[in-house]
């Protein structure tokens, strides 16, 4: 079997649409937030660490749209908590970026009203570090680059949502 990661939540599933409850509103989604889970059987040998990101490449920016970015989280984790969208409930170490609203959460799907189907890219990276060191404040991009230099496996979940 293959590194994958899969959703709990039935509302979320590739290639489907997400509902309403994954809209941004008031600084996070409404409040059922869909949390990755990954197969902790079949990780990359040599994962220390994992992070999480969610992507929207079709937000009309030039440059896609960072929603999440939760990196640190330790190599014995199979998924995120329930309210891990909040600093609290991470697991032991784990910290969040800030996404392109300017926030330390995830911010939940918020595509222009009437444009196309956007993309939400779920990926949870395998990395062959035990943390990334990096500013509290630093962009997803940077957290990004630090990511990808050192990820050693990765999985993905893609959804779409329009309004």
């Amino acid at each position: 079997m293959a590194f994958e990661l899969t959703s709990p939540d039935p509302d979320v599933k590739t290639g489907k649409p997400m509902t309403k409850a994954q809209e941004y509103k008031d600084s996070v989604a409404r409040g059922k937030i869909f949390l990755p889970r990954w197969n902790g059987k079949n990780v990359p040998a040599g994962t220390r660490s994992f992070a999480v990101t969610v992507y929207d490449p079709d937000a009309p920016t030039g440059s896609g749209f960072w929603h999440w970015v939760v990196y640190n989280i330790p190599a014995t984790a199979t998924g995120l908590p329930a309210g891990a969208v909040i600093k609290e409930a991470l697991p032991a170490g784990a910290k969040q970026g800030r996404n392109d609203f300017g926030e330390h959460n995830f911010s939940g799907a918020c595509p222009p009203v009437g444009d196309r189907p956007h993309h939400y890219i779920f990926t949870v990276h395998a990395l062959k570090v035990d943390k990334i060191n990096v500013p509290e404040d630093a962009s997803g991009a940077l957290v990004g680059f630090n990511i990808i230099a050192n990820r050693i496996g990765l999985a993905k979940l893609t959804t779409t949502y329009s309004r």
